[in-house]
């Protein structure tokens, strides 16, 4: 078992860390299909589109471009087997109508365990990568 970060000591020295997550990868063995629905659901653009290979990335000149992670979709064998170790969880302003509009792009709603009580809702892409549309932040007091 791992321990909290709060019970180890630093390692390392001073230095501070340099390394950053340049993109997150689906194996899937329709890159473009699948890229396309993401491209939708989150209105990005796609800068690379090969036949094995489809890149995503935030709109250019908005506030996530260069910051955000790419999304990089690469062909796979094999389809998905198991549920995902990693997923997504996407804020949106208003999540009945972000529901109801990635449900028209091809998305479904999934059940993983989830309590019935959840405030977020489960949701899997076309190729079943699943992911949470959560509740909106309440408004910050001002």
């Amino acid at each position: 078992m791992v321990a909290a970060m709060s019970d180890r000591e630093p390692v390392g020295d001073d230095r501070s860390v340099t390394i950053r997550i340049q993109c997150f990868n689906f194996d899937t063995t329709d890159p473009s299909t699948l890229a396309s629905f993401w491209e939708a659901a989150l209105g990005w653009r796609r800068t690379v589109d090969h036949d094995d290979e489809v890149v995503l990335e935030p709109p250019a000149g908005s506030p996530e471009d260069g910051i955000v992670p790419d999304l990089l979709f690469l062909r796979v064998p094999e389809g998905k087997a198991a549920k995902n170790r990693l997923h997504f969880d996407l804020r949106p302003d208003d999540q009945a109508a972000e529901v109801a509009r990635l449900e028209e792009l091809g998305a479904t709603r999934a059940d993983v365990g989830q309590p019935e009580t959840a405030r977020w809702i489960v949701m899997a892409d076309p190729h079943g990568n699943e992911f949470c549309v959560l509740a909106p932040l309440p408004p910050q007091a001002g």
